[in-house]
């Protein structure tokens, strides 16, 4: 939730919360097309779990550093892309959706308990797992406004650069656990 308050704060409520609900759409759409079809597209492109692994806890060390120098949500667009207002939803899509909230760890276990629970009571449970999620995580990003004013922006400054260290500790973790299996001569 703080990132979504530090990615939003320059943006009207309407705009929050559609960004809220496309967020939330995106992760519920990247985790079920994950969990019918994440070990194929995979398979597909000859990638391994553990090499994904490694490369979305790259781009989670990089959301953390931002995170914790405090410039997560500072606008990276040229001028032109800030004239179009499709580039302010992105921001629902890309980072808060994928990796943030959907990211490798997710998408991972995702595929593993879809491989592990093949059977389709499974999935259905699985699915509504992901759904019920998304729909707190809405929740929680509409109430955002109330959580700010009872934190308030130093509050939120706090947790915002220690969730950047949590989020970089688990960057760390997935490129560890990746390369011990990439490279099982190393451990």
């Amino acid at each position: 939730m703080p990132v979504f308050v530090s990615l939003t704060g320059h943006m009207t409520p309407e705009e929050k919360n559609k960004t809220a609900t496309t967020a939330n759409i995106a992760v519920a759409v990247i985790l079920i097309i994950s969990l019918f079809a994440g070990q194929l597209l995979l398979d597909m492109f000859s990638i391994s779990l553990d090499s994904f692994r490694v490369a979305g806890g790259l781009l989670l060390l990089s959301i953390a550093f931002s995170m914790m120098s405090g410039k997560l949500g500072e606008d990276k667009q040229n001028k032109q892309e800030k004239t179009e207002y499709v580039s302010r939803e992105q921001i629902g899509v890309v980072p808060l959706a994928m990796p943030l909230m959907a990211g490798p760890g997710a998408i991972s276990s995702t595929i593993v308990y879809g491989a592990r629970y093949p059977s389709m009571m499974d999935t259905v449970g699985i699915s509504v797992t992901i759904m019920l999620f998304c729909f707190c995580s809405w929740l929680l990003f509409r109430s955002a406004p109330l959580i700010v004013r009872f934190l308030g922006q130093t509050g939120i400054n706090v947790i915002t650069r220690i969730m950047g260290l949590i989020l970089g500790a688990l960057g760390i973790e997935f490129i560890a656990n990746g390369l011990r299996n990439l490279f099982p001569g190393l451990a």
